[in-house]
């Protein structure tokens, strides 16, 4: 199976790069997500039987501020990358997010109804779910990750989530790449148990200050924690067959 990956300098990617072995990973001066000739020049030339689409603008505060960066980069790049899978018959495997859902409830489902959102970036990744599903065939994997390390000084304790660090989510995804082109849901939840931001970062920095969501400076959603008893499921499978 051949497959490329987009943003494979980003921090999903990176990993991806290292637990896929032979993995295409384009720079993202060899595939400009905005561009759609750059990327059907790349898709076309490379002929993957799975594009992995995790390129996308992740910082939550700057997309308030850089709207139109952020439109182009996670709607009209998914829209691009839906294009190009379709003209060489590829599977296209969507990185997604938890933020789709606006935090009222938590343990969501994939079929639960996303939004309404509640903040800019959560709406580009909302828009780029639709994009993404005009691929022919296509897995949408909702997911949620922080770097190796938690990179702040506070961690908020009112905001609940199945988040957790890179390295423990991305062997996860990877699995289901690996596995792509044989299941056959649409949406899959990839992520860990329920937890507040501020538990997960004491985990590995102790020390943090446990701080709320009002000192944000963005609206988050309260609870985005998602059920994972499909994925679960799935995985349980692949390892016993």
């Amino acid at each position: 199976m051949k497959i490329l990956l987009t943003g494979g300098s980003g921090r999903l990617g990176t990993e991806l790069r290292t637990l896929l072995p032979g993995v295409m990973a384009p720079s993202s001066a060899e595939l400009n997500l905005t561009d759609a000739a750059s990327v059907l020049g790349v898709v076309s030339r490379e002929q993957p039987d799975v594009i992995v689409h995790t390129g996308a603008y992740t910082n939550v505060g700057g997309a308030e501020k850089e709207r139109a960066q952020c439109w182009g980069v996670n709607v009209e790049g998914t829209r691009h990358v839906a294009q190009a899978a379709n003209a060489v018959g590829a599977k296209l495997v969507h990185i997604s997010t938890d933020y789709v859902f606006n935090g009222q409830t938590g343990q969501y489902r994939e079929d639960d109804t996303p939004g309404p959102v509640v903040n800019y970036y959560s709406l580009t990744k909302l828009v780029a779910e639709e994009a993404a599903r005009a691929a022919a065939s296509h897995l949408i994997i909702r997911t949620s990750f922080r770097p190796r390390e938690f990179a702040y000084p506070v961690a908020f304790s009112d905001v609940f989530t199945g988040q957790d660090y890179v390295d423990i989510i991305a062997p996860d995804i990877a699995l289901a790449v690996q596995h792509a082109l044989t299941i056959s849901d649409e949406v899959l939840h990839i992520a860990t148990e329920r937890k507040s931001v501020y538990e997960l970062a004491r985990r590995r920095k102790p020390d943090v200050r446990e701080g709320t969501r009002a000192e944000a400076g963005v609206t988050l959603p309260g609870d985005v924690s998602l059920n994972t008893e499909r994925w679960e499921a799935l995985k349980a499978g692949f390892r016993s067959a």
